[in-house]
């Protein structure tokens, strides 16, 4: 009969996560709910378990070995596969996890989310928002909603809204009633490439984008923002804008809007399948869409 082969401890493996990453056995301690002697326990033990060292002590700092690098990144693989088995056979204990640009959290779902637990009330979501302007899907997220340059060909994702680049600003910053007003006021931007602003005025035959004033922003929500103030005109998409719209804090000056092509679209990773809030989401969220 072949010799048990007995395998390192799970604790001892989440310990070395934790010290690598905080590169403290306190702070690893406090993470893990744990004293610090009992961290170092685990260390050792996990040391004596392969026989080498793992991790080296100065008065300085903590380093990894070459072996100690070599466990770690085994642990961190055997750890994500274990929180990926949990999450696929019992998903009914954890959120349906969405992720998002921050604008479009703010302007156009947080909103609705009243509608949507007043329905499913048992079901909970996380939203996790970034602020970067391509919105990658994380291996932890369920769905992930991204603009795109066009009507994606893919049954996995639906399409929630058509962009239309929209001008908006405070009443009381008028009167703006041409393109020559403009002049006159700040663009205000909601990226830094200034892109927005660049295909409004190019479709509208307007003067080149450098004889205006400009106000750059990375975000909707702060050139909105600085747009009801009245520090100038902002640039964005009409439906990101149409609660402020709805409520007068904003004003569409002029213009009718600009369809780009663009959608903002809600992908689904393949591990959403398994949560039982997919289906009722999805259908959820195809009704926001149709409105």
């Amino acid at each position: 009969m072949d010799k048990i082969r007995h395998v390192p401890s799970l604790q001892g493996l989440q310990a070395l996560v934790e010290v690598s990453d905080s590169e403290s056995f306190t702070l690893a301690a406090q993470t893990l709910c744990l004293t610090q002697s009992a961290v170092s326990r685990q260390i050792q033990q996990l040391e004596s378990h392969f026989g080498v060292a793992l991790i080296t002590r100065t008065s300085r700092r903590l380093q990894l070995t070459a072996e100690g690098e070599q466990v770690l990144a085994s642990a961190r693989s055997i750890l994500a596969q274990l929180k990926g088995l949990e999450d696929r056979i019992s998903p009914h204990k954890r959120p349906f996890r969405i992720r998002l640009h921050v604008s479009l959290a703010v302007r156009w779902l947080l909103p609705k989310l009243s509608d949507f637990y007043r329905q499913h009330p048992d079901i909970s979501l996380a939203i996790e928002t970034v602020a970067t302007e391509v919105v990658e899907p994380a291996g932890d997220s369920d769905a992930y909603i991204q603009y795109l340059p066009k009507v994606p060909n893919d049954q996995a994702c639906l399409t929630l809204f058509q962009e239309k680049l929209v001008p908006v600003c405070a009443p009381h910053l008028g009167p703006l009633a041409t393109l020559q007003d403009l002049q006159r006021v700040a663009l205000l931007h909601r990226s830094v490439d200034k892109q927005d602003w660049r295909v409004w005025l190019a479709a509208h035959g307007a003067e080149a984008l450098e004889d205006y004033r400009h106000i750059p922003f990375n975000l909707d929500e702060l050139a909105l923002d600085a747009a009801a103030r009245g520090l100038g005109v902002a640039m964005t998409d009409q439906t990101l804008a149409a609660e402020s719209i709805e409520r007068g804090v904003l004003v569409v000056p002029f213009g009718e809007p600009l369809e780009t092509g663009g959608v903002y679209a809600l992908c689904l990773q393949p591990m959403a399948a398994s949560h039982p809030g997919c289906k009722v989401l999805r259908e959820w969220f195809t009704r926001q869409a149709q409105r």
